[in-house]
């Protein structure tokens, strides 16, 4: 009991009133610490692990203590433990390069920390990769419960198939499938503006496909949505609103042919059924799930949004300036023999916006020397407003780009494997 007493003694001077330098030795790696520094330190389990009181409870928190050294061992990733410690130093934890998202995160849990601990742009990596995971995990967990859950494992297998079209082989048939669709909608919509498309054996042809590709588009949609793990999110989804955009008029027209019985011919000169028609246009944007390039395109947007504000406030702002001092220098001045391309601060907006974009249609232009001199400011002006937001939306492009290309190449290497297999 004496001895026993006496190892708690020496255990309580080391770690309160003993040695002022504590040694953390992660992965073989020893970093020193003053016993203040370790107080404060934002790492929970490093905290917890001053407040030790026995070395049972000091054992529950670390591998091995050595009393004479004051030394702490931790069978943890030492250099994920140097990135946690510049977080402690300098306030920014980013993922160490060449390790993976959710072993990192691991490590970070372990000593105390969270996914908010991470810049933003880890975040979404993070993010990202969980997500991805889950999707991987998710059959095997549903194994484990039993024979009776097999049923959502064929839900979310065929989710994954109409939503994912890199994540199985039939998923990349039913893509090419519907590109196709696509497509054939696309030319046979250009087709039937032609002046010689108005016959009468190429009008039911046509509506013959037409029918085919809105059957095809509208089956999907409905599985898509069936087997959609949330319906809410899934109406409200962009690309979702579009096929929804898309199909609706065809129904429309049909509906209206069935109840008035008027001739197809006399319903397509209708202004607002014209403009329908038109809407599906939209079905391509539906390409944006099979292209990569237009993945990173309404990613980069939808991530630069405070950017694009930002571009078009200063491209506001300069109209507003560029087009009153125009209406002034040209019109104002002289109400008789002014330019009266020039007559409105409206009218004179137009030839603003062409100028600094650079396009110059040659439809109005100023003919004072006071009005050239200002086209001139306003070109060069407007080259450098448009210039200053662009290096920001550039970066993230190229970062979008490379985030889907690692996720594009992950699940195609997974392709393969299950090929394989």
């Amino acid at each position: 009991m004496n001895e026993k007493a006496s190892l708690q003694a020496v255990f309580d001077f080391n770690m309160k009133f003993g040695s002022s330098l504590c040694i953390l030795n992660v992965g073989g790696r020893r970093f020193s610490f003053s016993a203040e520094l370790m107080k404060r330190l934002p790492l929970s389990r490093l905290s917890r692990l001053h407040r030790c009181v026995s070395e049972s409870e000091l054992l529950e928190l670390c591998d091995d203590y050595d009393r004479d050294r004051n030394e702490f061992f931790f069978d943890r990733h030492s250099e994920a433990f140097s990135f946690i410690m510049l977080y402690v130093q300098h306030g920014k934890l980013r993922f160490l390069p060449h390790m993976c998202e959710l072993s990192f995160y691991n490590e970070m849990l372990y000593w105390g920390l969270e996914s908010s601990d991470l810049q933003p742009c880890c975040q979404r990596r993070l993010d990202d990769r969980m997500s991805d995971c889950f999707v991987h995990f998710f059959p095997e967990e549903e194994e484990t419960r039993g024979p009776e859950k097999t049923p959502r494992r064929w839900v979310e297998r065929m989710r994954r198939t109409f939503e994912e079209p890199t994540s199985s082989l039939m998923a990349q048939i039913l893509a090419s499938v519907s590109v196709l669709f696509v497509l054939i909608s696309m030319v046979m919509l250009c087709a039937s503006t032609l002046p010689d498309w108005k016959a009468a054996e190429t009008l039911d042809q046509h509506r013959i496909i037409e029918a085919v590709c809105i059957g095809w588009f509208t089956a999907e949609c409905i599985v898509r949505f069936l087997v959609s793990r949330d319906k809410c999110e899934f109406v409200c989804h962009p690309l979702n609103i579009i096929d929804l955009l898309a199909i609706t008029p065809y129904y429309i027209s049909v509906t209206m042919t069935t109840l008035t019985g008027e001739n197809s011919q006399l319903q397509r000169a209708g202004v607002t059924l014209r403009v329908l028609r038109m809407m599906r246009i939209f079905w391509v944007i539906k390409l944006a799930r099979h292209f990569l390039g237009l993945q990173t395109l309404g990613l980069t947007l939808r991530r630069c949004y405070r950017e694009m504000v930002m571009l078009l406030v200063f491209v506001c702002v300069a109209m507003a300036i560029f087009s009153a001092l125009a209406q002034l220098l040209e019109h104002g001045l002289d109400l008789e023999s002014g330019n009266q391309d020039y007559a409105s601060i409206p009218a004179a907006c137009w030839w603003v916006i062409i100028s600094m974009t650079t396009v110059g249609y040659g439809d109005m232009y100023p003919v004072t020397v006071a009005g050239r001199v200002l086209g001139g400011l306003c070109v060069v002006s407007g080259i450098v407003l448009l210039a200053l937001p662009i290096t920001f939306i550039y970066h993230s492009f190229v970062q979008c780009y490379h985030e889907l290309k690692v996720r594009s190449a992950r699940c195609s290497h997974s392709l393969s494997a299950d090929f394989i297999n």
